[in-house]
């Protein structure tokens, strides 16, 4: 009788830490007048932490979503994107096209210190600078 598993464990972000990052990067947002959208996901894309600041735009709520499924689902920041397809003409024709990625800043990974991948934040509601520049605030 074989004794092999047929799964893996995989460490994710929990709510207290989803919720904690959102609301330090709405923090940095209030300080710099903006108004965003918060979305916190874990390792496997799925929504774990979400705030909205009152005046947002409502199409970010779902762009916020998407740059933290993104970021967590391909290990890097939204914002290196456009550097990723710039070398591939297929990539840059048909990657965009995929439902749910974003190919602009305001998505990062989150990443524990053994270099886990554990999820993603994505923000949106101001630039695209200003967008990651909240969301490296909630990773803080």
């Amino acid at each position: 009788m074989s004794t092999t598993t047929h799964s893996v464990s995989r460490r994710c972000i929990d709510w207290r830490a989803a919720q904690a990052a959102a609301a330090a990067a709405c923090a940095a947002a209030e300080a710099e007048g903006l108004r965003i959208n918060v979305a916190v996901v874990d390792s496997g894309g799925v929504l774990a932490g979400f705030l909205r600041m009152l005046g947002a735009f409502l199409h970010s709520v779902e762009i916020s979503i998407d740059k933290a499924y993104t970021a967590a689902s391909f290990g890097l920041a939204t914002s290196q994107w456009p550097k990723i397809l710039a070398g591939d003409e297929a990539l840059r024709l048909g990657l965009p096209l995929r439902p749910r990625l974003v190919v602009f800043g305001g998505g990062l990974p989150i990443v524990e210190a053994d270099g886990e991948l554990i999820g993603g934040i994505g923000v949106s509601g101001g630039s695209a600078a200003q967008d990651e520049a909240c969301a490296r605030a909630g990773l803080a």
